[in-house]
């Protein structure tokens, strides 16, 4: 499955087969689907990435990191610190 179209609306928001979400530009393992939760947002949600260096992180401002894939840089969006279904965990 592979993660974030922008362009055509988020299809796997409501997506919750087994799997692995991947990078749509290069094919890296971003997120598993064990890690996938539902959430208000538009987007799906996951509360880690599947590898530790699945994706890149910057700080964008406060409680925010942008986030991008950790092979090819594409864009993947946010994560948000301490916005995870519980205390402590992030949402990406």
């Amino acid at each position: 499955m592979s993660f974030c179209s922008f362009l055509g609306g988020e299809v796997f928001k409501d997506h919750f087969q087994p799997g692995i979400y991947i990078c749509a530009k290069c094919g890296h393992e971003l997120f598993s689907s064990r890690a996938k939760y539902e959430h208000s947002s538009p987007w799906p949600a996951f509360t880690e990435t599947i590898h530790e260096d699945s994706v890149a992180k910057r700080k964008e401002r406060p409680g925010a990191l942008k986030v991008s894939c950790g092979k090819c840089g594409n864009g993947l969006g946010h994560e948000f610190l301490n916005d995870g279904p519980k205390r402590g965990q992030s949402r990406f």
